[in-house]
């Protein structure tokens, strides 16, 4: 059977729509990847997690991000050990050294002080061997 000209065309427009859209279909079943633990801090997108980290385990948490090409956010709970105001943007820091540091960058101190329990919900980023950067951040008292 012979196909008339142009079909030929077609056949293959339509093989590499399947092809993209095989693609596209694989590529958000592994971006709707939600963390394997429950207890995880990360979430993808702007969610907060169910369970956040504290002081104590965001130690393990820095070496097991979430794989995910996109926005990660992590949840973190504990005490500010900094907070600092440039006039611009606020700088709230969590955890002592020798323990991982998390720093949240907002807009506003809103009144937090050094001891304030706090909750940090933000976008993950590494930034150093034992720190954190969450930006933007969204800071709340607990």
């Amino acid at each position: 059977m012979r196909l008339r000209q142009g079909t030929g065309l077609l056949l293959v427009a339509i093989r590499r729509s399947c092809l993209i859209g095989a693609c596209l279909v694989l590529g958000w079943t592994a971006q709707a990847a939600e963390p394997t633990r429950p207890d995880s801090p990360y979430r993808r997108g702007e969610a907060y997690a169910d369970v956040p980290a504290t002081c104590e385990t965001v130690n393990y948490w820095i070496d097991h991000p979430m794989d995910f090409d996109g926005r990660v956010t992590m949840t973190v709970s504990g005490k500010l050990t900094a907070v600092e105001w440039d006039g611009v943007l606020a700088y709230l820091v969590m955890c002592e050294q020798p323990s991982v540091q998390v720093m949240c960058v907002t807009y506003s101190k809103e009144n937090r002080n050094i001891g304030d329990t706090v909750l940090f919900g933000g976008g993950y980023k590494r930034v150093g061997e034992r720190q954190i950067m969450l930006d933007p951040c969204l800071a709340s008292k607990e």
